[in-house]
């Protein structure tokens, strides 16, 4: 069963009302009967609309699949025009909510404007022919349109009212259709591009219904270029780095049977390796869209099949969208669907074996704006994002269960990283394939330093004014135990950290990056105050109000929490990413995944074995990984909803930004293991090579 014979039953159910609104729709379009403020609104939403109907009628028709290279592009083109930076895009477009307010009026302008950002969303439904689908979002609009043709005016709480109960009622089918396309095979709509679009022909890059810049475009092109031995060699990385990661931390990959791929589009030719490599391991590959509603997530990374985002400032503008609904009634029935969503789905989510995750990087470092006109959550609803998403985790995590679940991680640049693009891919696939034994044996080196010491001291020099000390759990057994995970290359590809997870009394200290890209935002000056391990006081210096900065970091860095708690330090070894980095001056676009690797850096939020504490983890030279837990983690035994954040933040500081890294036993000598910036540990001087 294919995922249009999946779709089509609810579509029948549906397509009688599809007609009834889509006719009421092309008289908004036409001629809006509403007050004169809001013609333009309704006329040019409406018209948005029924471009996505003639999307609809293009799949029913098979007419997407054999396209011109110029029809694809114009209608790309069409369909996100008004997301597109400048004046003739956002700066004019509804989805912009100062825009919005500035036409409309702040009390309905809002609203308005999250209507047009959600009914977006009827885009990704056209490509993939889930009619029903289009069916509800299409009434919501007529819904409100309606309210907007009356006589007597509009009341802004009567359309917030409409939108609340919108996402009410429609959630369990939302969060439902969310988890089936999480763990189920069966929902093959990118599998199917993937494995039978001819890849030679460019157009396949539009069957998407995704923003299709020259990113995509060059990238396609380039690994059209290079071998099948090379496409080979990069799908095996990224699926062996799986398959070892279940091995290094002995779970038993045979009682799965899904893995979930998340990539970029233009990476069709490594993915199609990839799910080859995944059917010989005897797992079935899922795909998915990253969200495209506001009850999925808008910012902070991307996750599914996803491509460069049109606008990042759109984005931005509509992260907190939820805002509009989002209230204790509505929590607690999101997480009634979610247990009654996995329930049904419960033994597609028990063979679930984790993601394997590709990411890319290269784009100019994002700094938003702030607008006062964007959804903004006050502090009750700032606290109910951190209940909801908290819960949401321990649910998912009794029906995927992170004892028998792993993942893997690897990226890629974007043709928007510069005139060096295939220098530096080259580059970044031999990062990917640095000399595991090499690294392992100079890292083992830093572990037996680390393991003696009671806290780690951490000093930047210059500019850099960190000071941080780090306590470190103390190892009954040393000549059986170690405190550090020697990280080579499986779930984290590249190679090169040492981690653990600190003890969190007695760290304390100052953390501050003068600048740092996390989560595709920018940060200058970010400053973290650690007393007891537990973030006290945080700021940055993107912003003229020292407020903004504080509400930016909380936003983004915490995720909303009052505090949380450092979850890992680590040591990156790879001084080989780092040089790239400076060779090709791309040392800020570089995503975490390679950046962490590049000197110190420090987690906040939960540990690297959150949810997976008790599982038994042993470093290459035999020795038991004990710092899986610390002080907030260990409270799981009594009440999880107190152990766990899910979010983990990783910051890292820069080797030319370094001074010391310095182990402290318990009787007060010290050891070196990194001075003015290089390693000193005797056996780790060939890390230093690089740096020179």
């Amino acid at each position: 069963m294919s995922y249009q014979e999946i779709y089509a039953k609810n579509n029948a159910r549906a397509a009688e009302r599809f007609e009834l609104v889509c006719e009421r729709i092309r008289e908004a379009a036409g001629a809006p009967e509403v007050q004169a403020d809001y013609a333009d609104y309704f006329q040019r939403t409406a018209e948005f609309l029924l471009l996505t109907v003639k999307v609809l009628r293009m799949q029913q028709e098979g007419a997407l699949e054999n396209r011109s290279m110029e029809d694809c592009e114009a209608l790309n083109q069409e369909l996100y025009a008004d997301l597109l930076p400048g004046d003739h895009g956002y700066e004019k477009s509804y989805a912009n909510p100062a825009y919005a307010v500035k036409k409309m009026g702040e009390a309905l302008g809002g609203p308005l404007c999250f209507l047009y950002a959600e009914c977006r969303a009827l885009i990704a439904y056209a490509f993939e022919g889930r009619l029903a689908d289009m069916t509800v979002l299409m009434e919501l609009f007529v819904e409100i349109y309606t309210c907007f043709c009356r006589k007597e005016g509009t009341d802004a709480d009567e359309i917030r009212g409409i939108l609340y109960w919108h996402f009410h009622d429609y959630s369990e089918l939302i969060v439902a259709q969310s988890i089936r396309e999480s763990v189920d095979p069966k929902l093959d709509f990118f599998t199917g591009i993937v494995q039978h679009a001819d890849l030679d022909d460019l157009t396949y890059l539009y069957r998407y219904g995704e923003y299709i810049s020259e990113n995509e475009i060059r990238t396609a092109q380039y690994l059209s270029g290079l071998s099948k031995e090379q496409i080979q060699a990069m799908a095996d990385t990224f699926t062996e780095g799986y398959r070892i990661g279940f091995e290094v931390t002995n779970k038993d990959l045979s009682k799965k049977q899904t893995v979930s791929i998340h990539y970029a589009i233009g990476f069709e030719r490594v993915v199609r390796k990839a799910i080859e490599n995944f059917n010989k391991m005897g797992l079935s590959s899922v795909i998915f869209r990253d969200a495209v509603s506001s009850m999925g997530s808008r910012g902070h990374g991307k996750r599914g099949c996803y491509s460069v985002a049109a606008n990042r400032q759109f984005d931005y503008d509509h992260r907190n969208d939820s805002a509009y609904y989002l209230d204790k009634a509505f929590v607690e029935r999101k997480l009634e669907v979610l247990r009654d969503a996995y329930e049904t789905y419960k033994d597609l989510a028990a063979v679930f074996a984790g993601p394997a995750v590709q990411e890319v990087f290269g784009e100019e470092p994002f700094v938003p704006v702030n607008r006062p006109e964007a959804a903004h959550y006050n502090e009750k609803q700032q606290k109910l994002k951190v209940y909801v998403t908290n819960e949401s985790g321990q649910i998912t995590n009794r029906y995927i269960k992170g004892e028998e679940r792993s993942f893997t991680i690897i990226a890629y640049p974007l043709p928007a990283i510069g005139k060096d693009y295939e220098k530096i891919f080259a580059e970044t696939v031999k990062l990917n394939t640095l000399d595991y034994m090499l690294y392992r044996n100079m890292q083992q080196r830093m572990i037996d330093v680390l393991d003696r010491a009671q806290q780690v001291h951490i000093c930047g020099k210059g500019s850099n004014q960190t000071d941080l000390y780090v306590s470190i759990f103390h190892l009954e057994q040393p000549g059986r135990q170690t405190a550090f995970e020697n990280c080579v290359a499986d779930v984290n590809i590249p190679v090169g950290e040492v981690f653990t997870s600190p003890v969190l009394k007695g760290t304390h200290g100052l953390l501050h990056v003068t600048g740092v890209y996390l989560n595709e935002l920018y940060y200058k000056d970010l400053k973290l105050t650690f007393t007891d391990g537990m973030v006290t006081d945080y700021t940055c210096a993107n912003f003229d109000d020292p407020a903004e900065n504080k509400r930016y970091v909380r936003e983004n860095v915490l995720m909303q929490h009052e505090t949380l708690p450092m979850g890992e330090f680590a040591i990156g070894t790879n001084t080989t990413a780092y040089r790239m980095a400076r060779d090709y001056q791309i040392a800020e676009r570089l995503p975490i995944l390679i950046a962490e690797k590049t000197g110190p850096h420090f987690a906040v939020g939960d540990t690297c074995y959150s949810h997976a504490e008790d599982t038994k983890v042993f470093n290459p030279d035999g020795k038991e990984i004990m710092a899986k837990d610390n002080e907030r983690s260990v409270l799981r035994k009594k009440d999880a909803s107190k152990a766990y954040f899910n979010c983990h933040t990783d910051i890292t500081i820069p080797y030319d930004e370094l001074d010391m890294i310095t182990a402290i036993a318990a009787d007060g000598s010290t050891v070196d293991v990194i001075r003015d910036g290089k390693f000193v540990v005797p056996g780790t001087e060939e890390l230093n090579a690089p740096l020179e």
